[in-house]
């Protein structure tokens, strides 16, 4: 069910699983300037300005932080294996996972907003055995995924998003 964030008025989507509170949980977007930017065009603009991002797609992800509770929202590049979501958990090859990953691990019951359509979803991280044909696809999206690869000692994560049913 959809409800509308505590600050600013932006629609977000209410984590599955979660019961809804008289007020409305606000959203934190990511903290990064230019990723903050990015999210509040997408969200004003439903997606219209902010959908596509240096000639490729992207999704707004919501995850509960697995320490404050809190709902954080992030900007991700996404590719399609069938009907399912796929991002990559890169951070641009840093020695760590993003923040955005641990916390789906912690709770894998997310929001999405891709373009104008909102949902939840449950996100996995893709199996030893799914991950080398869903980083082709990826990788065939943004190439610097394998710089990305080369230079961290870290596996970078592929992570599933799978839309979950409204019934």
């Amino acid at each position: 069910m959809l409800h509308t964030a505590g600050s600013g008025g932006r629609p977000i989507g209410a984590i599955v699983g979660r019961p809804m509170k008289s007020r409305p949980e606000e959203v934190f977007d990511s903290p990064s300037g230019w990723v903050a930017a990015h999210i509040r065009r997408y969200v004003e603009t439903d997606g219209r300005d902010g959908h596509r991002w240096r000639g490729v797609n992207t999704l707004l992800l919501t995850t509960r932080g697995r320490r404050s509770g809190k709902l954080r929202r992030t900007a991700l590049i996404y590719g399609r294996s069938g009907e399912r979501y796929l991002v990559v958990a890169s951070q641009g090859g840093a020695p760590r996972n993003p923040s955005w990953y641990l916390n789906l691990t912690g709770d894998p019951e997310v929001d999405l907003q891709v373009g104008a359509d909102r949902f939840p979803a449950r996100a996995r991280t893709a199996t030893a055995e799914e991950k080398p044909g869903l980083w082709r696809i990826m990788t065939s999206i943004w190439p610097d995924y394998d710089r990305y690869q080369a230079r961290c000692e870290r596996d970078i994560p592929v992570v599933i998003l799978e839309r979950l049913s409204s019934g």
